[in-house]
């Protein structure tokens, strides 16, 4: 199962196998309603305050994910082009010629890529239109595409004893509702399998053939020496229950739960 079962909904990637980077972009149906949960000590979002209760904007068109750092926020443009030649967006006034002017709502949020490879190669406005364009109801690929083309974990101990990370999806329906997300993982630390406590990923023994598990390495003493600002997990989460946007920012900060108990 993947969040393409939340009824509407259609995922597309972008990957550039340069590098590698990519973008995802999540394209909803007219009328859905956002919120938003930003934490971390360098996000690099794009119109997330749109989602906030307070603001008078009432609905999302798209949701990018992006790697490229701050940079990658540029394959919005190509999400918007894109809405825009489909005449989606709010309306917003009139032309001369009375068709109607559409600003299309696209929150983005990016992660940090640029330590692998290039990194003059990141995600354009034409990466962020050819994912819409590759985008469609069935579930997406995961791992090593998209948005987590070039995500890594378990960098605590340098991003030569980690790990590469990537996308990846699931839902659940239970009730007559169906949740789903999609989170592309660029962590810092190291993932546990939430039923266990089992490290499944993360950084790994000197010589490379072995987990460290983090945790136990700082039991024993073994310091890190991570490097600051170089670590981001992004993604979205949807429903098929009617929620308002005070509803929709809920359901975004409880979603963090999720985050804590797996990295």
């Amino acid at each position: 199962m993947s969040i393409t079962a939340v009824p509407g909904l259609r995922v597309g990637h972008f990957t550039d196998a340069r590098r590698p980077t990519g973008c995802t972009v999540v394209l909803a149906p007219e009328g859905t309603v956002g919120g938003v949960d930003v934490r971390g000590a360098a996000p690099g979002t794009r119109e997330t305050e749109l989602l906030s209760p307070l603001n008078a904007v009432p609905h999302v068109h798209a949701v990018l994910l992006a790697g490229g750092s701050a940079y990658g926020l540029d394959a919005a443009a190509g999400v918007m082009r894109w809405l825009e030649q489909q005449g989606i967006g709010i309306p917003v006034g009139r032309q001369a010629s009375a068709s109607p002017i559409r600003v299309p709502i696209v929150p983005a949020a990016i992660l940090f890529d640029l330590n692998v490879g290039d990194p003059h190669i990141r995600p354009d406005a034409q990466a962020g239109y050819a994912a819409c364009q590759a985008a469609s109801t069935t579930p997406p690929a995961q791992g090593n595409v998209g948005a987590g083309a070039g995500a890594s974990v378990g960098k605590l101990f340098g991003l030569e004893r980690a790990m590469r990370g990537g996308i990846g999806a699931a839902s659940i329906h239970v009730a007559g509702i169906t949740v789903g997300a999609l989170i592309a993982v660029n962590a810092v630390g190291d993932i546990v399998d939430p039923g266990t406590g089992q490290v499944i990923a993360g950084a790994r023994s000197v010589d490379g053939k072995t987990l460290l598990d983090t945790m136990a390495a700082f039991r024993r003493g073994e310091l890190p020496a991570p490097q600051t600002g170089q670590a981001t997990t992004i993604g979205v989460i949807a429903t098929d229950a009617r929620l308002d946007k005070a509803g929709a920012n809920k359901l975004a900060q409880m979603a963090h739960d999720g985050l804590a108990r797996a990295i």
